[in-house]
């Protein structure tokens, strides 16, 4: 996510048609076990949740620390401040799904172990885990994999910590956008052979580009019962009607409701609007509004960005009292509002 305003390419939906892909020369260090069975039906409307960020957006070359945390706090402390703000997400949301960074520097070194406290605290009150990758940043912010040498380590790591956990769901990159549709659906599809003892439908494939369309990755049959995840922000459009949004957005799901998740999608909440009243002129409005609607009428799962980052002014928590014992308050009430819609519950907009 990024809260500035993009490069021209991702400022329009790139609608690139499926190739058909190229066999995968080469493998990562291979867990393969035995082949996963067949993913059951697809339900997506399961994820109803939050990312929760670094402040730095979680684009580092080092490890990440989401808001709230501390690199010097070890499992315990991390655990507990983790527990409060996970229970804060379910009790002033709704939410049951947090999706969390990861990167080399965290999982491949010391701090590894103190950031599995998020993750365990999270599972433990039932909340789905999705851990997804961020490359670095300055140079390293391309849409590559910074360098697959300490890449596949990582997720050997991750998988064996948590491939039993029926919570976690691994997403093998953050916006590949470095890559062409072909590219990156062979570095998926790498991704599953390699951790073929995972289930399907506990890996989500991220749209290409900037995770911006879904369609590409969900006609290649090698990538066949994995979840998909798309990106959709405001700021990709200086200004577009309630109508405009829909119908973008539907451009980017093609045929694939059924398998898609929002996992980043958001707009700003501390600047004071209204999004339970119809607003045509104003275009932040506009989309939370079309986007919440399209989710719920589509059955599909969304993780809003981001449901805690410090200094952003997208966020929809913030954190209050105690460090030590940390709790979330609610930045934008009708933002709030929106999400519970997107999600089956509340009420639709009204003039």
């Amino acid at each position: 996510m990024r809260t500035t305003t993009p490069a021209g390419t991702r400022r329009t939906p790139r609608l690139r048609a499926a190739l058909l892909a190229l066999l995968i020369a080469g493998a990562g260090t291979s867990l393969s076990g035995a082949p996963a069975q067949a993913a059951p039906r697809m339900d997506t409307s399961q994820f109803r949740g939050v990312n929760w960020a670094d402040p730095r957006d979680n684009f580092a070359d080092d490890p990440v620390v989401l808001s709230g945390l501390s690199l010097s706090d070890g499992y315990a402390r991390t655990y507990t401040k983790s527990s409060r703000v996970i229970s804060a997400f379910r009790a002033n949301l709704g939410a049951n799904t947090v999706r969390l960074p990861i990167n080399p520097y965290t999982v491949n070194g010391t701090h590894w172990k103190s950031y599995r406290a998020v993750i365990d605290a999270a599972s433990a009150k039932g909340f789905k885990v999705i851990l997804s990758y961020w490359e670095g940043t300055g140079p390293r912010k391309d849409g590559f994999i910074d360098d697959e040498a300490t890449y596949w380590p990582m997720w050997n790591t991750v998988v064996r910590a948590y491939e039993n956990d029926r919570n976690v769901y691994f997403e093998p990159m953050n916006e590949p956008h470095g890559y062409t549709d072909t590219e990156w659906a062979d570095l998926a599809a790498k991704w599953l052979d390699t951790y073929s003892s995972v289930p399907r439908d506990r890996v989500f494939v991220s749209g290409a580009g900037y995770n911006d369309h879904v369609t590409s990755v969900c006609a290649d049959p090698r990538l066949k019962g994995t979840y998909l995840s798309l990106h959709h922000y405001g700021f990709w459009k200086e200004y577009a009607t309630y109508d405009q949004w829909v119908a973008d957005l539907k451009a980017r799901i093609g045929d694939c409701a059924h398998r898609t998740v929002a996992d980043e999608f958001g707009a700003h909440m501390t600047t004071g609007f209204d999004y339970n009243k119809p607003a045509p002129d104003n275009n932040f409005v506009n989309f939370m509004q079309a986007v919440t609607d399209t989710f719920r009428e589509l059955k599909m799962g969304s993780v809003y960005w981001p449901g805690l980052r410090t200094g952003d002014t997208y966020s929809l928590q913030t954190l209050t009292g105690d460090p030590a014992r940390p709790w979330l308050a609610t930045t934008n009430q009708s933002g709030a509002d929106r999400l519970a819609w997107a999600w089956g519950r509340g009420k639709a907009v009204r003039p």
